[in-house]
């Protein structure tokens, strides 16, 4: 029917001719409408997506931790690490560096001790737990004369 014409009759009675490949006007104009409407509601659709994203507020429960959270877990990780590996040098100076930073002086001084046990060698653990241990007796002192009155209100 390629190429083929036929008569076409019109409703006001018109007589004409077309091609049978061409479809009728209604198609054509319900397939412009189709595509619009689907253009329409695509770029609807993104776009409130994208307004959404850009009006929600940043959630509040992704604050950063704080120093002392940090190096609590710090501490703890250490410690598992040494509960496996009881002489992990790099654990154990984790954990003096940890705990002098949360000015626990007397948690730091069994890391310590055994840093230097394990690696007499190095004076710089002898020099430290030397420091430390110090801190700690002058910390204790200022302790015992608070608690006996000694000191000048």
């Amino acid at each position: 029917m390629n190429g083929e014409r036929s008569q076409i009759k019109g409703p006001s009675g018109y007589q004409g001719r077309r091609d049978m490949s061409e479809k009728p006007i209604w198609h054509r104009v319900l397939a412009i409408v189709g595509g619009v409407s689907f253009i329409g509601s695509t770029v609807f659709a993104i776009t409130s997506v994208f307004r959404d994203a850009l009006t929600q507020p940043v959630s509040s429960e992704t604050t950063e931790p704080t120093i002392e959270e940090r190096l609590a877990t710090q501490e703890r990780g250490y410690e598992k690490v040494l509960q496996r590996e009881p002489q992990n040098q790099v654990a154990l100076e984790g954990l003096v560096s940890v705990r002098l930073q949360m000015k626990d002086a007397r948690g730091a001084i069994a890391p310590l001790e055994k840093l230097v046990a394990l690696y007499p060698d190095r004076t710089e653990y002898k020099q430290i737990l030397a420091q430390v241990k110090q801190q700690k007796e002058q910390e204790s002192e200022i302790v015992d004369r608070y608690s006996e009155g000694d000191m000048n209100r």
